[in-house]
């Protein structure tokens, strides 16, 4: 169409300009004598007109074939004509064995959708609706592309949207099982500030779902567990069509999936984990509540904050979103779940442990007590292990540390630092291989009960003045969380920050210069320069000398020996 406009503007330029003959401007051109005059008169060139294939050898065979398609409006879907099995019936039947199956599809095809349509079943109304503050909500998952430690990783979005005001609600997570849509609607709860009234829409999801009733409505068979949780928070599901035909009725969800995967979620995030990811959808999830959906005057956050009251209130109770397991602890000290192994402390060895399988985290406990947590990992015979869980047994066979999976995993995950490193390789110089591992272990052993920025600030500190003692690690830890904390209350007396609890310069030299710290009595010893700026006194006193001790030990060997030769004479 493009091309004949600009030969139509061509011709009527050459005509006005140079006034050429309707033959010329044929010939210039290239277009038929009838083509100029209709460019003459008009600028908008004529619609082309389709021819119209008459199929004259299927015109007395075209009953046949319309009474085949009406039988197909009751037959069952996978039982009906195709247009291959139409021509076999037509030749059988009616002996058209001049027919080519070209002629037949064509036909076909638009008389098949005539016919439906004609029968009521391609008819397709949407009816505008109107849902009513905190009445409904809407849920769906939807698939996005992650990089999660550098690695490109398949994940998937919940999205819990409210029909009214449009307000959303967005979680990623590992999987799209049961424990991730249950805890996609506690978050969603909870952000929310309250349950719908009415009722909730969904696909026939797995997590919920565990058999459609067809011929029945929407009657489902419920999952005991997702019943379970509608009782506990209060609320009733809606159940969509099965397949594409019930996509329209969470049509508002639907949209939501693809708008925030598009506008937030393009390019692929880069994070270090989900917990950060949905972090930042948080921070996001508050920006879109100045957006306006369509043509609507308000916003969504106006159209929520007349929404919110209305909403149901939420348990008191926190429903556990985990599935319970039971696994038994190996001698490896590991459990399997899901085909996963994942560590947890040596003394639960050989004994049953219960577990809290999550969307992100698995939670291990023993009766009450959380003994292990793990970020939950999605890759068949994959491995969570931590060297926390193995520091008792390591510290009775220290040769097994170096090469142990633990160990290699720590540095993996950076828990084990080069401060560590730097500690270990002057311990086992100062104490031998064994005695020196056990110093680490010590040092390790801290790390549950003080903060990691204390220990590496401790270990500093140990290191500068050659004292590789886990006990030297210890003091100095303290002092410098002690000082820590000085600096924060300073700090709030003041109105500044105390989010970061080690950060800044002013902070390291306030630590340095009111907190004393470890002294080499070694260096004191030798007037070492380091104890002038210690602030030591010179030590005049001799160095100690054992050799009168060593005097009485000499006494003491005559003394056995001239009792053994008594004791040979009198024999």
């Amino acid at each position: 169409m493009r091309a004949r406009v600009e030969v139509f503007a061509a011709i009527r330029r050459d005509a006005r300009v140079e006034g050429l003959s309707v033959r010329a401007l044929a010939v210039r051109h290239g277009v038929h004598r009838r083509t100029v005059r209709a460019a003459l008169e008009s600028a908008d060139p004529p619609e082309r007109k389709t021819p119209v294939r008459l199929a004259a050898k299927l015109q007395t065979f075209k009953p046949a074939v319309d009474a085949m398609l009406v039988e197909d409006t009751t037959a069952p879907r996978k039982q009906r004509h195709t247009a291959r099995r139409i021509l076999a019936r037509l030749i059988e039947e009616h002996g058209a064995e001049d027919l080519s199956y070209s002629t037949v599809r064509d036909y076909v095809r638009v008389r098949r959708a005539e016919i439906d349509v004609e029968a009521g079943r391609r008819v397709e109304v949407f009816v505008p609706q109107e849902h009513a503050p905190s009445a409904e909500a809407e849920v769906d998952f939807g698939e996005v592309w992650v990089v999660l430690n550098g690695v490109k990783t398949k994940c998937h979005m919940f999205v819990y949207r409210l029909s009214h005001s449009g307000k959303a609600v967005h979680r990623v997570y590992p999987t799209q099982a049961q424990e991730a849509f249950l805890e996609g609607h506690i978050d969603a709860f909870t952000a929310l500030g309250g349950v719908p009234t009415r009722h909730i829409r969904y696909d026939n999801l797995t997590a919920a779902v565990t058999a459609v009733v067809f011929g029945q409505g929407r009657q489902r068979v419920e999952n005991d567990r997702w019943v379970l949780f509608r009782s506990h928070y209060g609320f009733d599901a809606f159940y969509c069509q099965p397949g594409v035909t019930g996509a329209h009725e969470k049509g508002g969800v639907e949209g939501e999936v693809g708008r925030f995967r598009r506008n937030r979620l393009s390019p692929m995030p880069v994070v270090a984990s989900l917990d950060e990811l949905n972090d930042r959808i948080r921070v996001w999830e508050a920006e879109d509540d100045n957006r306006r959906i369509n043509d609507r005057i308000r916003t969504v956050g106006q159209d929520f904050d007349t929404e919110q009251p209305l909403l149901a209130a939420l348990p008191t109770e926190t429903f556990d979103s985990g599935l319970v397991l039971t696994p038994r602890v190996d001698r490896s000290s590991m459990i399997t779940v899901r085909m996963v192994k994942y560590s947890v402390p040596t003394r639960f060895i050989g004994r049953k442990v219960r577990v809290s399988l999550r969307a992100s985290e698995i939670v291990v406990f023993d009766r009450r007590t959380t003994v292990a947590r793990h970020q939950r990992i999605t890759v068949k015979l994959g491995q969570s292990v931590q060297l926390d869980h193995y520091l008792e047994v390591l510290k009775a066979k220290p040769g097994a540390l170096p090469g142990s999976t633990a160990l290699a995993r720590a540095r993996e995950g950076g828990s084990f630092t080069n401060a560590h490193e730097a500690f270990w390789a002057a311990s086992r110089r100062v104490n031998g291989d064994a005695d020196g591992t056990r110093e680490l272990i010590d040092v390790l052993l801290l790390h549950r009960f003080m903060h990691a920025d204390d220990i590496q600030a401790g270990i500093s500190a140990a290191l500068t003045v050659g004292a590789v003692s886990a006990d030297v690690v210890a003091v100095e830890a303290r002092r410098h969380a002690a000082g820590a904390l000085i600096e924060d209350r300073e700090l709030t007396a003041v109105g500044g920050s105390t989010s970061d609890r080690h950060s800044g310069a002013h902070r390291g030299a306030h630590v340095e210069s009111d907190v004393q710290r470890v002294v080499s009595l070694t260096q004191r010893r030798l007037m070492d320069p380091a104890a002038v700026i210690a602030g030591l006194p010179p030590d005049s006193r001799p160095i100690p000398s054992v050799s009168s001790y060593d005097e009485l030990l000499a006494k003491r060997t005559s003394s056995n020996v001239s009792d053994t030769a008594s004791k040979e004479n009198i024999s």
